[in-house]
């Protein structure tokens, strides 16, 4: 697997990228990982969250816009698993997720706030593709995201760094 470059250096080079100005922890085996965006915004219910990871991710990245919950989990072992078999690259939750110990042995870059062992409600609220604010960071789907120990980062275009 190619390592995408890192975001400080991306930064550099695109000083128009957004930045989540979050403090997300790593949860996933991956600690570096990049992909087409796709989004989901909810809140407490994982309903859409599970929707989109049930598609083909084609090395994309699900970034949820949780609404900063931290009262209970949106992605856990299972959710992972559903990612990781439909070729998901990584998800970036603003909020929770459980089943640490499970997500941190699947080769899957996961990004979020904390964990909770509580799991979310199933309401089916919630919206797939719309424009969402992660950190103060405006996301779309088809934009890019970069991710790293750094941070998490986007763009409209994939970069081009030699």
């Amino acid at each position: 697997m190619n390592l995408p470059p890192p975001t400080a250096d991306i930064c550099d080079a695109y000083p128009h990228a957004g930045v989540a100005d979050l403090p997300f922890r790593d949860f996933g085996a991956r600690t570096r990982f990049s992909g087409e965006v796709e989004t989901v915004r909810c809140f407490e219910d994982n309903t859409m969250v599970a929707a989109a990871l049930e598609t083909p991710g084609e090395g994309r990245v699900l970034v949820v816009d949780g609404g900063g919950s931290m009262r209970c989990a949106l992605v856990g072992d299972q959710m992972g698993t559903l990612a990781v078999e439909n070729g998901w690259t990584g998800i970036v939750i603003e909020g929770c997720v459980r089943d640490v110990t499970a997500l941190r042995n699947l080769p899957l870059g996961v990004k979020a706030l904390g964990s909770n062992p509580l799991r979310s409600k199933k309401r089916g609220e919630g919206q797939i593709g719309t424009m969402v604010w992660i950190g103060r960071m405006n996301v779309r789907s088809g934009w890019w995201l970069y991710a790293d120990e750094d941070g998490v980062i986007t763009l409209p275009e994939p970069v081009q760094i030699d």
